[in-house]
């Protein structure tokens, strides 16, 4: 399984990705929130709002994932790959019940 931790600007952005990567069945279950991000850019401290994407799906499908958030926005964003240590074995059955796995 692996977790991916994505930023956006905008909540419709996180809305519009979620379905794609739902309806390619390239994810399971998506989430998004709202936070604050801070970083330094050229030479200045900069604070502004950023939505974060969350999903959750099989190995394999990084490039996938990411032609779909391109399809979506043109800036430079962050986007990693998390690999849990352990998953519940309910949310597990679903994901492989929903998500093939990619070989």
């Amino acid at each position: 399984m692996k977790l991916y931790y994505i930023t956006l600007n905008t909540s419709e952005e996180a809305r519009q990705i979620s379905q794609a990567l739902l309806s390619q069945k390239l994810a399971v279950c998506t989430n998004w929130f709202p936070i604050t991000c801070a970083y330094s850019w050229e030479g200045k401290i900069v604070e502004e709002a950023e939505i974060v994407l969350i999903l959750k799906t099989q190995s394999g499908y990084r490039e996938d994932i990411e032609q779909v958030v391109r399809q979506h926005i043109t800036y430079t964003n962050f986007m990693a790959e998390l690999s849990p240590e352990s998953v519940n074995e309910g949310f597990s059955k679903w994901l492989n019940a929903e998500v093939p796995l990619k070989l």
